[in-house]
């Protein structure tokens, strides 16, 4: 086991440094100046802020002194406020985390039990019910569902607040938005496995044995629908993280897809890259955990990937 997360983590090492490279080249790639209202300032002064940040220095050179201050845990100063970024982003990660974690522990089990009745009672009005809801949320981009929630329910019936930010209240609609694509996800894979699991020989004789059907569905049949479960929620996971920075526009929510956004209009190099490598470790890490849960849910893809 400690050979597969050994693996896995080195893995993901690997990952981030290809990723912290390849946005550093391509963001010093692009075409304008860092700097704000450039063309109001003096070519003097223009040298010396440059310099501040050490902008001035060639590309390689500016790319190592990134990576040591990296490994220092230093993600360096915004260039558009002069503020430190790793303040900037632990102030927007608060409101992203919670409406972000909250959708998706909310899509898991809405999910969850949306899979395992429509797999229960199929070709019943529950099954016809989660197979609508999967097509909802699969074919629906998020941020359209969000501008229809904040429309109706919070313009129209006035039941929540439709945007802005301060309450509980306030952080209700957007999770519901991103939690579609996760119900939709997980609830279709998880009727598709447990349909196919009951039918299997294993059950039958469970069931003639005298097993409870709650035992068998929850023991049995669950836990093996859950392996094709698991291994979209990485993935969803990522798309909520990525997902919700149109979905914080529409409710006003000043997280992480605020940040990201202003920091790529005014080429803020040192917030698209600190944003960047936000993400990345939150999206690698989710990947990561999805690994250890496979090992934990089937012990065989431990004993396999121990033994390569």
């Amino acid at each position: 086991m400690a050979r597969y997360i050994l693996k896995r983590f080195s893995l993901m090492i690997v990952t981030l440094f290809i990723i912290i490279t390849a946005t550093f080249f391509l963001i010093h790639s692009l075409p304008g100046s860092p700097l704000q209202n450039a063309e109001k300032l003096t070519p003097e002064l223009q040298a010396q802020i440059l310099a501040q940040y050490g902008l001035d220095q060639p590309i390689h050179i500016q790319y190592f002194k990134y990576l040591g201050g990296l490994v220092q845990g230093d993600l360096g100063t915004s260039i558009a406020n002069g503020q430190s970024v790793t303040g900037l982003l632990m102030n927007g990660f608060s409101a992203s985390v919670f409406i972000g974690a909250q959708g998706l522990i909310l899509g898991i089990v809405i999910g969850l039990i949306l899979g395992v009745l429509a797999a229960l009672k199929r070709n019943t009005w529950i099954d016809s019910f989660a197979t609508g809801t999967s097509i909802i949320g699969v074919s629906v981009p998020s941020f359209v569902l969000a501008a229809t929630l904040s429309y109706f329910i919070g313009v129209e019936l006035g039941w929540l607040p439709a945007n802005l930010w301060g309450t509980y209240e306030h952080t209700i609609l957007p999770s519901i938005a991103l939690s579609f694509p996760v119900v939709a996800q997980i609830s279709r894979y998880v009727r598709t496995e447990m349909v196919e699991v009951l039918e299997q020989d294993y059950m039958r004789t469970a069931k003639a044995k005298g097993i409870s059907r709650l035992a068998i569905t929850v023991k049995h049949a669950l836990r093996n629908a859950l392996i094709p479960a698991v291994t979209v929620m990485g993935p969803l996971a990522a798309g909520i993280i990525t997902g919700s920075l149109v979905v914080e526009s529409i409710f006003a929510v000043p997280g992480m897809g605020k940040i990201f956004v202003d920091s790529i209009t005014s080429k803020d190099y040192t917030m698209v890259m600190g944003s960047t490598i936000f993400y990345s470790v939150l999206i690698i890490s989710a990947l990561f955990i999805v690994d250890l849960l496979y090992g934990i849910i089937d012990p065989r893809i431990r004993i396999s990937g121990a033994k390569e």
